[in-house]
């Protein structure tokens, strides 16, 4: 999708534009998922696809060339950023080179986890320079599965194929987040954005060290907590300002979420029950923190200054 001034509506995860038609995903509990992946024999990722090929009547192929796009077209947002770049309004761009330039030094984080936020500040702002984007689940937190997939492909040589299935993986949690809560901000606040997009990375990055299925669960779940009550407050009405370095947060929120699981850590909540809690904390929300510019940050003698005039 290409990202604009105005709020982005919810799309379906990893499928940028798309808001009507058969959901990818065929779940809706990540216990069920589960269950599922253990009584077919499958591993949770060929499972998902499997969910996917049945549910749109797609032959097994056509669904690994579409995730393969969506890989693609995320691979090509990032190598499209331009350090001169600067969105319409003039709040957003730079801040991704400023950052890979410094991640090229001796970084305080290290060069791993200093390349995630330079990825995830590249894409957002790739997202409000109008640059073509993958909403992954919406187009405010596209930079946290790139931000986390593609440095982690280079530090450790995952294939293709690796990254391919992590995406499936990611997809399955985002429909569940989708089916139980919400990927909307204008719905959940940006627990529904961030939140989510930290929740479908987390249990992807589980996958790709090897994690079970219910490592991953509990990785989606910590990540959730992590965000939760997380309140969407963009200055001006734009996903810019604190969308982009919100980006920032949620790639890191995957990273240790996802850490936690692979050392054994539980969601002492059942997976299913925080995304409950995230809908019910985002039904609390009042609507001046969920999209609609008029509280937060956005009510900020800053944020005022962006607002959109009326009359």
């Amino acid at each position: 999708g290409r990202a604009g001034p105005a709020r982005h509506p919810a799309g379906h995860p990893l499928h940028p534009g798309r808001t009507g038609g058969a959901p990818l995903i065929a779940f809706d509990s990540i216990a069920q998922m589960l269950q599922d992946t253990e009584q077919f024999g499958l591993p949770l990722w060929e499972n998902i696809l499997e969910s996917d090929c049945r549910r749109q009547d797609l032959p097994r192929a056509r669904s690994l060339e579409r995730m393969g796009a969506m890989l693609d077209a995320m691979v090509q947002a990032d190598e499209s950023y331009q350090a001169q770049d600067r969105s319409h309004s003039g709040l957003s761009g730079g801040d991704g080179a400023k950052m890979t330039l410094y991640a090229a030094g001796d970084p305080l984080c290290g060069p791993l986890l200093s390349q995630v936020m330079a990825g995830a500040l590249r894409m957002g702002e790739c997202n409000a320079c109008m640059k073509r984007i993958v909403a992954a689940p919406t187009a405010g937190a596209c930079g946290v599965l790139p931000a986390v997939l593609l440095p982690c492909a280079r530090h450790f040589s995952l294939s293709r194929e690796q990254l391919v299935q992590a995406l499936y993986v990611a997809s399955g949690f985002g429909m569940v987040i989708a089916a139980r809560a919400s990927i909307s901000g204008a719905e959940g606040g940006c627990q529904a954005e961030i939140g989510s997009a930290a929740a479908m990375a987390a249990p992807a990055l589980v996958h790709l060290r090897g994690g079970t299925p219910s490592m991953m669960a509990h990785a989606c779940a910590m990540a959730v907590k992590n965000l939760l009550g997380l309140v969407c407050d963009p200055v001006g009405g734009l996903v810019e300002v604190p969308c982009v370095k919100r980006n920032v947060i949620g790639a890191m929120d995957a990273l240790s979420a996802a850490q936690m699981a692979l050392a054994g850590i539980e969601s002492r909540v059942p997976p299913d029950q925080v995304l409950d809690a995230m809908a019910e904390v985002g039904r609390s929300l009042p609507p001046s923190l969920r999209e609609t510019g008029k509280g937060g940050l956005a009510a900020t003698p800053f944020g005022m200054a962006y607002a959109p005039k009326e009359g």
